[in-house]
């Protein structure tokens, strides 16, 4: 049953109404011969038409019908941004319909088509699809008032010039009017939900896009604000190293062994700046998730009281949160979520359950977690990240279908007891998802220490203009760091 419905299942939810769109339109096709191509063998009040004035009629009903279908296609595709907008076929549908018509009203009164009834049914149809049809090509509404209006006239006009009568051409004028609102405002509003769907589609992508430069941006910042001061000061530092080593002073010992106490104090702080990265607040997650989820549509139910967890459980479920989230917007086509955080005895427990469920085996591929479609058997990374994040506060993690179209990820995590180890440990201040801004350590040297390094190079022969510049040079270096 899924290889049947796939090919609908699987796209997104602008390939969707793109898809649902063209087929309606496409649908006129048939929807014209239908109903139009069954007036010319009709038996009027002065009898049937002949045989090959009947079957021209025919013949021009079908090729008016595929006319109009492929100026469809082609305005569809410029409203989805893939062509540009067919002016030139929607002159000449228009004026192929128009002289066809035009030629229908000459052979009326010469008495080639003597049947009235079948001459306006015919007229007035081609009309009222040919305006669907450039309704789709337009773009402000006024256009389309414009369009209805030269329609109607162009449709009657030529009735009352050859004499085929005022209320003849009065009554198809009138009934193109009518008719022709009701086209227009059903093409134009197909035309316009697919314009805003695709629109919104490129926002999601392009948002996403810009979320993921953002934190690599940040990240960038605070690992230089960290590495920035510390670098400069190891370089200052190994050039003087190297300095008094060349002139046999036991001082460049001393200097290694700084540089190497800053290297060590580097790493340390890069580690800081890593795990603070990855940590993640568990109310700060949740009220993401509601946001981001609220501007992609999707409806989100965050049912969480205020919990005493510890910090590494607060992190990891945050974790979890975030992946989710994450992955419910890019795998699948959800209209709901719900995320709840329950307290067990001895364990607090989350759920996170989206009805947009996907194909299994590509949200598998792709490692989502959150999203629709994983299953047991197809663990991607992401899910084995998750897993890796609770087993190191010894929890566990169940993803996978809850019902049909729906998709469940459990989390459990175990809290400590009282009565084992000591008391439970106390909640610690929110971890940050990002540090707005690094703290700066102090400088590895006492303002005196400094000072006593200048001293020396001078009086070793390093106060040179030179070496007083590339100085310079490095504690600016410093200061903007």
């Amino acid at each position: 049953m899924s290889r049947l419905t796939g090919w609908w299942s699987g796209r997104s939810s602008a390939e969707k109404v793109e898809l649902y769109t063209r087929w309606t339109f496409h649908l006129f096709v048939p929807i014209e011969l239908f109903v139009l191509g069954g007036i010319p063998f009709s038996h009027g009040e002065r009898g049937p038409l002949p045989v090959q004035a009947s079957v021209g009629l025919f013949l021009w009903i079908g090729v008016h019908a595929v006319l109009c279908a492929v100026l469809a296609s082609r305005a569809l595709d410029h409203t989805t941004g893939k062509r540009e907008r067919p002016v030139r076929l929607a002159v000449t549908v228009a004026g192929t319909t128009f002289g066809v018509d035009l030629a229908l009203n000459l052979l009326w009164a010469g008495g080639t088509l003597p049947e009235p009834g079948v001459n306006v049914g015919i007229l007035a149809g081609t009309s009222i699809f040919t305006l669907c049809a450039l309704v789709l090509c337009l773009g402000p509404v006024r256009h389309m008032a414009y369009a209805v209006l030269g329609t109607a006239f162009a449709t009657g006009a030529p009735m009352a010039a050859v004499g085929n009568g005022l209320d003849m051409a009065a009554g198809s004028a009138v009934g193109i009017l009518i008719g022709g609102v009701f086209i227009s405002v059903t093409s134009g509003f197909s035309s316009w939900l697919l314009r805003i769907v695709q629109e919104l589609e490129r926002s999601r992508d392009l948002k996403a896009r810009l979320a993921v430069a953002e934190e690599r941006l940040r990240f960038g910042r605070d690992l230089h604000d960290v590495m920035g001061r510390n670098l400069s000061v190891i370089a200052l530092k190994s050039e003087l190293a190297v300095q008094l080593s060349r002139r046999g002073r036991p001082e460049a010992v001393d200097q290694m062994v700084e540089v190497q106490r800053i290297a060590q104090e580097s790493q340390r702080e890069v580690r800081e700046v890593v795990r603070g990265y990855r940590e993640a607040d568990l109310r700060v997650e949740l009220e993401g998730a509601r946001g981001v989820l609220g501007a992609a549509g999707i409806a989100c139910a965050v049912d969480a009281p205020t919990l005493d967890l510890p910090p590494e459980v607060q992190s990891a479920l945050g974790w979890v949160v975030r992946e989710t989230t994450t992955n419910v917007l890019r795998h699948g086509d959800a209209r709901r979520c719900a995320i709840v955080l329950r307290s067990e005895p001895g364990a607090v427990l989350l759920t996170v359950e989206n009805d947009g469920a996907a194909d299994a085996g590509a949200a598998a591929g792709a490692g989502a977690t959150g999203a629709a479609g994983h299953s047991g058997r197809g663990a991607g990374s992401g899910l084995a990240g998750l897993r890796e994040r609770l087993g190191a506060v010894d929890g566990t993690l169940d993803a996978g279908p809850s019902a049909p179209h729906s998709f469940r990820v459990t989390a459990r995590v175990p809290l400590p007891r009282p009565g084992r180890g000591g008391p439970a440990r106390k909640p610690g201040p929110p971890a940050r998802l990002v540090p707005e801004k690094s703290e700066r350590r102090e400088n590895s040297e006492t303002p005196g220490k400094q000072e006593e390094y200048r001293a020396y190079g001078k009086r070793e022969g390093h106060g040179g203009p030179g070496r007083q510049e590339k100085r310079g040079t490095h504690e600016k270096e410093e200061t903007v760091a």
